[in-house]
């Protein structure tokens, strides 16, 4: 296989890794006996897996989603298992399918009841939707009424057992500190634009514009603080500000922005914007990621009493993956500071290959390749 090939499959399946997480939105309701379940899979989703799109245009009509309305039934009900209190329920389809829009598109809509034969207290939910073809792949489900704190699952994290009076707070504070620190270590975005960030923490800006070594781990350390942290504290305010509902980006814009800013940041490092001091880079391109991290919290529906205890977990999740990547890159990127390598291959070679990562997601995004669905 030649290089050329290669190197289009290695962005190919970045690609995939950097864009919204794939989500699904599965609401369960004790009815007094029976649970009656809703839940919204998005189509891009089902198509990836089922094949929906029979034209091959592009494009999944309604009538190519009513022609294998079952197929959709069987496949997402069998990847759920609900149990009342260690013994399984039936689940029976009820209605027909229909579709909703979500901020990242068109979802189906699929109606059961899950009939079980002993009176329920506790619930067992086994979820396992999609994690066989896109392990990052989370089911957000709420178990009650719209006030119920939501739990999400992931390919780690698929079983739980519920109390039919909600979920915890704490608990779900819990998942949300999980779900943080997954979010810096498997989006890839995300932890380029943090890699972009790291490569010149060792190295300082000459006056004819190219690099020095730092002499000092500490000041090393406290520059990478302060710009890891003012990119932390923007990001906070800007999840929290749309989390919210104050203030609102169309999803498009957010994530063709974020891959501009990561290109932007990579071509600092090569040549330098005369943008000044580095936190205060960091600081207005966190504002502009805290929109793209708001995309794992929108589709929760957190009940409003709870949505301090969720920012706090998450922004704590992903401190503590940023934190991580600082510990493990630091050390040894200070004691290479000083070579050819780390300077030619680490620094430059890393933020060129960076770059043109980010100009590809730029192109897919502005350009909106992908399935449509009419």
């Amino acid at each position: 296989m030649s290089r050329g090939a290669v190197l289009a499959l290695l962005l190919v399946s970045l690609s995939a890794q950097a864009q919204k997480p794939s989500d699904s939105y599965l609401h369960l309701v004790d009815t007094g006996g029976d649970i009656a379940g809703r839940w919204d899979v998005a189509l891009q989703d089902l198509d990836e897996v089922l094949g929906l799109d029979a034209g091959g245009d592009g494009a999944i009509t309604w009538g190519e989603v009513l022609a294998r309305q079952a197929d959709i039934r069987r496949y997402v009900l069998g990847r759920l298992v609900l149990g009342a209190d260690g013994r399984p329920c039936a689940l029976v389809a009820r209605d027909s399918l229909h579709i909703t829009q979500h901020l990242d598109g068109a979802y189906a809509v699929v109606a059961f009841d899950a009939r079980c034969a002993a009176p329920i207290t506790h619930l067992d939910v086994d979820y396992s939707l999609l994690f066989d073809s896109d392990p990052q792949h989370r089911g957000i489900v709420r178990v009650g009424s719209e006030e119920t704190a939501p739990l999400i699952f992931s390919a780690s994290q698929h079983f739980a057992r519920v109390r039919l009076r909600g979920t915890s707070p704490w608990r779900m504070t819990g998942h949300l500190v999980v779900e943080g620190a997954v979010h810096v270590m498997s989006r890839v975005d995300h932890l380029l634009f943090l890699v972009a960030l790291l490569l010149p923490s060792v190295l300082r800006r000459t006056p004819e514009g190219g690099w020095e070594a730092v002499s000092d781990f500490r000041r090393a350390l406290w520059d990478l603080v302060m710009a890891v942290s003012a990119f932390t504290v923007a990001h906070a305010l800007t999840l929290a500000a749309a989390t919210v509902g104050w203030v609102s980006l169309p999803p498009r814009f957010t994530t063709v922005a974020i891959a501009l800013s990561l290109l932007v940041l990579a071509l600092d490092n090569l040549r330098p914007l005369g943008w000044g001091v580095r936190w205060t880079v960091a600081f207005v391109l966190g504002l502009l990621h805290g929109f793209g991290f708001a995309s794992v919290l929108a589709g929760a529906g957190l009940p409003t009493g709870q949505l301090t205890l969720a920012l706090l977990g998450f922004n704590l999740g992903v401190e503590l993956g940023q934190l991580v990547w600082v510990a493990a890159f630091l050390p040894l990127a200070f004691a290479l500071r000083g070579s050819v390598l780390y300077r030619r291959a680490v620094l430059e070679g890393g933020s060129v290959a960076i770059a043109l990562l980010a100009s590809f997601w730029l192109a897919q995004r502005a350009l909106g390749w992908g399935v449509s669905v009419t």
